[in-house]
């Protein structure tokens, strides 16, 4: 062998060592080894459908008490000499009218007589009779509400009417006390402790429901349920979420969204119907929420928050799970480096949430994620409200608005990686400010329900893309109390949304063009977010840092991944050349 060709081996021999030892060193972060795991399979097949109870009880959570509290909008003074009589017999021998009450007639006062003699004699009252208020209740247009609700009960209306909004205030000042303590459980305890926490309360909060006699226990026992509001199915979300790799994370985060929470959000008003008595209802939407106290046993922690507080052997356990029921084979070389870049990795310097408020950058994001999240749900909740006024019925009105959510998040699924969380979010906040606005130039009826489910329509897909959003912005460690914190904001919204409906007794269009106001603001807020489509969720503060850092005004996925393609072809052009 000449001197020259053992030249030449030598040269060839440093390059593969140099490759081997950069094979050995190279950092493994938690979606590689996830990958190799198995992407999605059997596994998240199988943790896709065990979260299915879990969004049929935040549909139960959170819209049971309309159907526990609605009255028919058609009523008028119960007069009990006047039981003989049919109910139109009635109105219209001891009920005034008034041209410029929603129905023709005074819905809260009734005249003065005595009926008996009125009904002996055969007079008929006339406008120059004196009239007072409703004595003896009401009675309401059954075939509107054909069963009793708390606030027919208990006479909720004309100067009461009120009552429906501070109850749902309360649930929604609970559901703040909630997320507090439902996040930091679930940052501190983990995922499922915190489900199976919200769950109960929600079970306990709606058996208590049915013993209430006014204003004050009723709204104490939906405090506590709101307690249990949001985090009930947020926390299985999370872990849904933390199990998936980036390439299945938005059909995987919105698909549940889009089947199971349609489906429970569809199936209430019947169901509700089929109960026949508010008491029936509440008894009936919260004991099965006991049932989650066997999550624990059947679904999994998340190997990110077991990361987060370096139980690093319990989450590749956790991942070797997967990656068997998957039928993969991961390499052990692949765990070790795994391990060894986890502990590489520097410590965070704390796992609490004011982290994030001591860094610029981050705070700014938060608030900002904070109030586009609240801006959501404040238009999310208030036409949710609104059904009952735009006459047409209750519960097939509820029924078309809430069929929005299957097509709106399957939409959302397949479509936000091309588009965005950032173009989703300020495309659907157009169309919702548009819709909102068309609504006050329509009749009411048909017309203002299609107005309606536009508007619904488009601010599920916001909901939603800024849901998963705000889940990717933060960093793992806080991601359990900052999301939690996130939806806190938003119930800010959503206490005053039931005001801002209650304005339409004085001016019926205020609401909408408040609405679309709301979504307009929620649309400039969205474009100072950073995009993460395509983006692996930040681990640590300083990722997170990273990715507002890097952040584009318009940052548009498919536009990026074309570009990126195209700046590839041209690398490999040159170095052919």
């Amino acid at each position: 062998m000449t001197k020259s060709s053992k030249n030449s081996e030598h040269k060839t021999k440093i390059p593969e060592k140099n490759k081997d030892e950069a094979n050995s060193d190279k950092d493994v972060d938690y979606d590689e080894l996830l990958s190799a795991a198995g992407e999605f399979g059997p596994y998240q097949i199988i943790l896709f459908c065990s979260t299915l109870p879990f969004y049929i009880f935040g549909v139960f959570s959170y819209y049971t008490q309309l159907f526990m509290t609605e009255v028919s909008p058609n009523h008028w003074c119960w007069i009990p000499e006047l039981e003989n009589l049919t109910a139109i017999e009635r109105r219209n021998l001891a009920i005034p009218l008034d041209p410029e009450a929603r129905f023709g007639y005074s819905q809260c006062k009734v005249y003065t007589a005595n009926w008996l003699e009125v009904l002996e004699t055969g007079q008929r009252p006339n406008g120059t009779w004196n009239t007072q208020p409703c004595q003896y209740g009401w009675e309401f247009n059954k075939s509107e509400i054909p069963y009793p609700t708390i606030s027919s009960e208990l006479g909720w209306v004309c100067d009461k009417n009120s009552y429906q909004a501070t109850a749902q205030s309360f649930y929604f000042i609970g559901a703040i006390v909630g997320g507090f303590f439902v996040g930091w459980v679930a940052d501190r305890f983990g995922r499922l402790p915190a489900a199976t926490l919200s769950n109960m309360i929600g079970c306990v909060a709606g058996i208590a429901s049915i013993f209430s006699r006014n204003l004050l226990q009723f709204s104490l026992c939906r405090f506590v349920m709101g307690m249990s509001y949001d985090n009930c199915m947020m926390m299985t979300y999370l872990l849904v979420l933390e199990y998936v790799a980036p390439k299945y994370r938005s059909i995987m985060s919105n698909l549940p969204f889009a089947l199971f929470f349609s489906l429970g959000a569809v199936a209430l008003p019947w169901i509700a119907l089929a109960c026949g008595h508010w008491k029936t209802i509440s008894i009936v939407t919260s004991v099965p929420m006991a049932i989650t106290l066997l999550a624990p046993f059947v679904m999994p922690e998340s190997p990110r928050w077991l990361l987060s507080k370096n139980r690093i052997d319990d989450a590749v356990r956790k991942v070797l799970t997967i990656a068997k029921i998957n039928k993969k084979q991961i390499p052990s070389k692949l765990i070790e480096q795994f391990k060894t870049s986890t502990l590489n990795k520097n410590r965070e310097e704390s796992a609490s949430i004011l982290v994030i408020f001591r860094r610029p950058k981050l705070r700014k994001m938060f608030i900002c994620i904070c109030l586009e999240f609240l801006c959501c749900l404040t238009i999310f909740d208030a036409l949710v409200r609104s059904i009952g006024g735009l006459e047409f019925d209750f519960f097939l009105s509820f029924t078309f608005v809430s069929l929005t959510e299957l097509p709106s998040l399957i939409l959302v699924s397949f479509l936000i990686d091309l588009t965005g969380r950032k173009g989703m979010s300020v495309l659907s906040f157009m169309v919702c400010f548009i819709f909102s606005i068309t609504t006050v130039f329509v009749s009411n009826g048909l017309p203002s329900v299609l107005c309606a489910v536009v508007s619904r329509f488009a601010i599920n897909m916001c909901v939603n893309a800024g849901m998963q959003w705000a889940a990717e912005m933060l960093p793992t460690p806080v991601r359990g109390s900052g999301s939690s914190i996130v939806h806190i904001f938003s119930y800010i919204g959503t206490i005053l949304s039931s005001y801002i409906v209650y304005l339409a007794n004085f001016i019926p269009w205020l609401p909408l063009v408040i609405l679309g106001g709301v979504a307009l603001i929620g649309m400039f807020l969205a474009l100072t977010l950073p995009e993460t489509a395509g983006k692996d969720m930040p681990q640590t503060f300083d990722e997170a840092e990273e990715l507002i850092s890097n952040q584009k005004m318009f940052d548009i996925p498919f536009l990026r991944s074309k570009k990126i393609t195209n700046v590839g072809n041209e690398n490999l052009s040159f170095e052919m050349n």
